[in-house]
């Protein structure tokens, strides 16, 4: 019983491990998206000429912001799916 308890204690940790981890990085990536956007209208609206620039690397700041929550949900999914605890777990129990 002691043995069903501790893998039950393990996988819930890592579903919160988890939610903890994609949770942040939605709510990271949705500040950053729009600190991003408010900054780029902000450059924009003082000097029109530099738009075309501005967007380049607003874009290119866009696609590493959005990098950066894709790692996490790899991670995320890395740990729900292949969790690298369980087996020196059941080594222990075992």
């Amino acid at each position: 019983m002691e043995a069903a308890a501790l893998v039950a204690n393990l996988q819930v940790t890592t579903m919160w491990t988890v939610t903890v981890l994609i949770g942040v990085g939605a709510i990271g990536t949705a500040f950053g998206f729009a600190l991003l956007g408010g900054k780029f209208l902000e450059g924009a609206a003082r000097q029109p000429e530099m738009i075309p620039v501005l967007q380049v690397k607003m874009f290119i700041i866009a696609g590493l912001l959005d990098a950066v929550s894709m790692i996490g949900v790899g991670i995320a999914l890395f740990f729900t799916f292949a969790n690298p605890f369980m087996p020196e777990l059941l080594k222990y129990l075992s």
